[in-house]
């Protein structure tokens, strides 16, 4: 497996429905390029489907939805998946152990609450989505603005990680 020329992200959550989908679309939409985002989760979505209202935010957005989907993380596990070279866990708490990746990528944490969690009216959802892809884009646009170096295999966890607090 070759190391692609973009920097290649996956964002994970559990049910890679809500942040982990708006990590791969955002990083996609800015990413000129240099960067290629996934996203997964440990127990995707049943239907395949991203949460409805992360779809809506994205596209409220401008944003491109098309193709995204709620997807398994062991599709990132075997011999013909994509090269990743930073997996950044999006959940709240990073309370779950990830698998191991080909390549073994680099890792960091960039958590956000869940903003399809409890049984709240979509408009109020529907903001938390617009809040959480916002603190999103904050770290993803200082990600994207790295320069080369700071992506290099043996940089980029710690570039990653200093964006923590962005």
């Amino acid at each position: 497996m070759d190391r692609p020329d973009p920097t290649s992200v996956l964002f994970l959550c559990t049910h890679n429905s809500a942040r982990s989908i708006l990590g791969e679309a955002y990083l996609n939409h800015v990413g000129g390029g240099r960067f290629v985002a996934h996203s997964a989760g440990s127990t995707p979505r049943s239907s395949g489907q991203p949460n409805p209202l992360a779809l809506r935010t994205l596209q409220e957005a401008g944003i491109d939805t098309q193709g995204l989907r709620s997807k398994s993380w062991s599709e990132f596990r075997s011999d013909d998946a994509p090269w990743i070279d930073l997996v950044v866990t999006v959940c709240g708490a990073a309370d779950q152990a990830c698998p191991v990746f080909p390549g073994a990528p680099a890792m960091v944490h960039w958590g956000y609450d869940d903003p399809s969690a409890g049984d709240a009216p979509d408009a109020v959802k529907l903001q938390a989505f617009q809040d959480t892809l916002d603190r999103m884009r904050r770290r993803i646009d200082a990600f994207v603005t790295l320069p080369d170096e700071a992506l290099t295999p043996h940089r980029i966890a710690d570039s990653a990680r200093r964006l923590s607090d962005v």
